[in-house]
């Protein structure tokens, strides 16, 4: 064991950081102040005229908020939430909210306990929300009585709301504020996806006790990046950036996405990358190295657990891109080489307007682009397809599914 030097600390260790100052503002679970969030002004207006009612102890409007990843549909409804809140108390009325993340609380039951675990504190209500060994309906009961105990107003925000194994969750919350008979507090849904045409898959029934106000969030511009990385300039110490690392830093995310998400790792991983190399100042150098990483890890957030036949299709496109000097292909191309790894794969056989549909949601998630080609004077138009990624990259991580590695 080393010994401690002159200030009683072991020398073994770092005790300063040479590039952060607030590393934590850099952090993908961080929720930055209002002061902080940028380019989404109009919308964070739309949520707040769907929530206002909430400030009174009336029912908000349900809401639904689509856009591709990483154009702060999240960050909007938890903000713009947490001021209802304060807002609600200057009026002397209860406002809680809940953030339920679908892709890991996916099941009706899950929901509904995790919603009354939040909220729920035994010593006021008497009431225990065990993890298990309790039906649907008794945890639905104790979830009603423990929001009569603390909410005149109830916010549910549902992230990947298009994860959740069936909708009857919603029509039952939505409709609690109606029926007297199971609470007395007002419910309200906030759902996001990335998936825009999660509407049409739902019942009847739950389209119809939802009633809800639909928003579409669209991916930020280089001009919005910079001044939401500005914002986050002081998570590192002053003059350790480089003139041109925010500029290029927004350029980089700007030109294939519009992701702030991404930017903002890339911006992180540029810093964690300038440490390891001991470098006083975070350069350009860093920033296109961050940028590799944050592909490889945003590439695996978007795919990682996607079903193998959505793999298949994105590896046939993998081996188009490396065989080929073209950078897009048609779906008819693109699905011949899929029916040849379907088959190394022992996948059942997929129709091409199936591999069509498939190539769509990916192309709508950004792991592709899709654009439509003229086949010239009278010959109509078709789809084509290109990876936005290194193919590498896509390989690497598509690669990492047992299933892939070992039968390709």
């Amino acid at each position: 064991m080393a010994d401690d030097d002159s200030e009683g600390r072991d020398p073994l260790f770092r005790y300063d950081d040479p590039i952060f100052e607030k590393q934590e503002l850099l952090e993908i679970s961080h929720v930055p102040g209002p002061d902080r969030i940028v380019g989404r002004e109009t919308e964070m207006g739309q949520v707040a005229e769907a929530l206002n009612p909430a400030i009174f102890g009336n029912q908000p409007s349900n809401l639904f908020i689509f856009g591709k990843t990483g154009t702060g549909k999240s960050l909007v409804s938890r903000s713009v939430t947490e001021r209802v809140v304060v807002e609600a108390e200057r009026e002397e009325i209860s406002v809680r909210h809940v953030f339920i993340d679908c892709g890991e609380q996916s099941t009706e039951v899950s929901v509904v306990k995790t919603i009354a675990q939040q909220l729920n504190d035994e010593h006021v209500t008497g009431l225990s929300v065990p993890d298990r060994g309790l039906g649907t309906g008794d945890y639905y009961k104790r979830l009603w009585q423990v929001i009569d105990t603390f909410a005149d107003v109830l916010v549910v925000i549902l992230d990947e709301i298009d994860m959740l194994d069936d909708d009857e969750v919603l029509r039952k919350l939505s409709r609690a504020g109606e029926n007297r008979s199971l609470s007395s507090a007002k419910v309200s849904v906030i759902g996001i996806s990335n998936k825009i045409d999660y509407p049409e898959n739902l019942s009847e029934r739950v389209k119809s006790s939802l009633a809800q106000t639909e928003l579409v969030f669209q991916p930020y511009d280089a001009e919005q990046l910079k001044r939401i990385l500005e914002k986050r300039r002081d998570a590192f110490r002053k003059g350790v950036l480089g003139d041109s690392v925010i500029p290029l830093t927004a350029a980089l995310a700007a030109g294939e996405h519009g992701d702030a998400r991404k930017a903002i790792d890339i911006l992180h991983n540029a810093g964690l990358i300038a440490k390891k190399q001991s470098d006083e100042m975070v350069r350009e150098d860093h920033v296109r190295a961050g940028k590799e990483q944050a592909e490889a890890d945003r590439f695996s957030e978007l795919v990682g657990g996607a079903p193998t036949q959505v793999k298949a299709v994105l590896y046939a496109l993998v081996l188009l891109t490396e065989q080929n000097d073209e950078a897009k292909f048609s779906t008819s191309r693109i699905y011949d080489v899929y029916s040849q790894v379907r088959v190394e794969l022992n996948l059942d056989e997929l129709s091409e307007r199936r591999v069509q549909e498939l190539l769509k949601e990916q192309n709508f998630l950004n792991v592709i682009r899709s654009d439509r080609t003229s086949r010239g004077r009278g010959g109509g138009v078709y789809a084509t397809h290109r990876l936005l990624e290194d193919p590498d990259i896509v390989k690497r991580v598509l690669l990492r599914d047992d299933r892939l590695a070992t039968e390709l």
